[in-house]
């Protein structure tokens, strides 16, 4: 029996409206939250990622190091090269794009804030 129920991921932040902003772009959603609030959320697909304003926020450094990334999103993509233009449009950075001609089968990217997140072929 389970103890619990995942409510909402959380990403810490220094602009969670803008964060929120983005991601709605990449997965699709609502996001509910004043532009200046400490705290938005996005629902999507029935989830809830919420983005907290964090002073002091350093981000997280792939791989590992210093300011580990202690937590990343896996995203399917059924075209990762289509994707990956657009994600990068919408202001993400490439981490680590050697997905060995398709045979590794994801891509490692930074959203605006960066956090680390992969587009896994689908």
């Amino acid at each position: 029996m389970a103890l619990a129920k995942i409510r909402t991921i959380v990403l810490d932040c220094p602009a969670p409206h803008a964060l929120a902003g983005f991601y709605a772009q990449v997965l699709g959603g609502e996001v509910k939250g004043a532009p200046d609030a400490d705290w938005v959320d996005l629902f999507v697909d029935g989830l809830r990622l919420a983005f907290q304003r964090a002073p002091g926020f350093v981000a997280p450094r792939w791989p590992g190091g210093e300011h580990s990334q202690q937590i990343h999103l896996d995203l399917d993509v059924e075209d990762m090269e289509a994707r990956e233009k657009d994600v990068l449009a919408l202001g993400a950075t490439a981490l680590d794009l050697a997905d060995n001609g398709g045979r590794r089968g994801f891509r490692v990217y930074a959203d605006p804030a960066g956090h680390p997140f992969c587009f896994i072929r689908a």
